[in-house]
This record gives C-alpha cells, sequence and structure tokens, in this order.
C-alpha cells in the first residue's frame, strides 16, 4: 500500500512539474524586436561638398508624408558660411545611396563630420529645435545648455 501511494505521488509531482515547464515554455515565446540600421560612417565623397567640415544628409522616400516634412526642417541647416552641406537622399532617386548605406527606415537623419563619422542620428520624426540642438553642440560643443537636449 505504501509502494502505491508513493508511486501516486511521484506521479502527481511528475505532471505538476512538466505542466509548470510547458507553462515557462509557452510564455518564453520570442518577441520580434525590430532594429533599423544606422550607418556609423558615411563615405564623404559620396555626397554633395565633401570638403565642408560638416554633412546632414536626409534619407527620405517620395511616398513618406513625414519625410517631407523632415527634409524642409533640416534643409534649412545649411549655412551660407559653408560649414555645413545639407543634402536629401531620396529612395527611388538615390537607390544606389540607399542600398550602400542599407537604409532600410525612413525618414533618416544622420549628422556626420568630416571624416564621415556619424555623431548624431534621428530616426522618424523630428523637431527642428531637435536638429538645430544637435548640430550647435556638435559645432561648438557647451553651446546647448544642460537638459536642452532631453525636450521631447
Amino acid at each position: 500500500m505504501d509502494r502505491l501511494l508513493l508511486t501516486i505521488g511521484l506521479s502527481l509531482l511528475t505532471v505538476a512539474v512538466v505542466a509548470v515547464l510547458q507553462r515557462r515554455r509557452r510564455s518564453r515565446t520570442p518577441v520580434e524586436v525590430r532594429t533599423w540600421n544606422v550607418p556609423a560612417i558615411v563615405q564623404r565623397a559620396d555626397f554633395d561638398r565633401p570638403d565642408a567640415p560638416w554633412l546632414v544628409v536626409v534619407f527620405t522616400s517620395a511616398t513618406c508624408d513625414v519625410c517631407a516634412e523632415v527634409w524642409r526642417r533640416a534643409a534649412v541647416l545649411g549655412g551660407d558660411d559653408g560649414e555645413v552641406v545639407v543634402q536629401e537622399v531620396e529612395a527611388v532617386r538615390d537607390r544606389g545611396l540607399h542600398e550602400r548605406y542599407r537604409i532600410d527606415a525612413v525618414p533618416l537623419v544622420l549628422v556626420a563630420d568630416a571624416d564621415g563619422t556619424v555623431c548624431r542620428h534621428f530616426l522618424g520624426p523630428v523637431r527642428a529645435p531637435d536638429l538645430w540642438g544637435a548640430l550647435a553642440e556638435l559645432r561648438d560643443p557647451g553651446s546647448v545648455p544642460p537638459g536642452c537636449d532631453a525636450h521631447g
């Protein structure tokens, strides 16, 4: 009788352990997390005026309404002093550059230095003050008051 009770008890314990493990396995179903490609460096010769100290490149698509607004905001960053060149790279017109840099989401704004190192980027909608502030801080570190870059 004791062996029968022990066998039944072990069987129930085994069933309970298996049920818990299966529930845990089901709850660990992976969630797809998509990360978009953002180049860390660009070849300045691929863009207008490779001799300019700063490059702001805006990857866009003609079918993207947000892209047009981001381009409009970024376009004014190029000043008369020749320090900053701003260039739009549209997906169909400039397909080669989109492919070369594996751009898979637009709008994407890159701010690169004279060596082509991408110092800042913005993926998706971006406010004009954030673009201006990022470029100002890169060109003249400490020029943006503390906390101003945290505004959303």
